[in-house]
């Protein structure tokens, strides 16, 4: 009875703590939390880097591109020797591994 009557006068001070333990749980651990917070800075970052090589690869695949449509002779003899393995008789080859 008497545990009733002062359960009824601190009412207050109950929903207070129960209020705030459930802001810092959700603060924390939530799906909005603190926690989630990090892991998708961290995601966030990794597609960053992500972008940056793929953007230098397609920079260098748009220039490899723009030397085929030019018909640049260097490149193109290059390409053919690294495809076909081709070389010409006074050509010495050094294997490297």
């Amino acid at each position: 009875m008497k545990l009733t009557e002062s359960l009824k006068k601190k009412k207050f001070l109950l929903f207070n703590i129960f209020f705030i333990l459930y802001i810092g749980i959700n603060l924390i651990g939530g799906e909005r939390g603190l926690i989630s917070y990090f892991d998708k800075k961290k995601t966030y970052e990794e597609l960053i880097e992500a972008e940056k090589v793929l953007t230098a690869k397609l920079k260098d695949l748009d220039y490899k591109i723009l030397l085929i449509n030019k018909n640049d002779p260097d490149y193109l003899d290059m390409l053919y020797r690294q495809k076909f393995k081709y070389v010409t008789q006074d050509e010495i080859i050094i294997k490297i591994k």
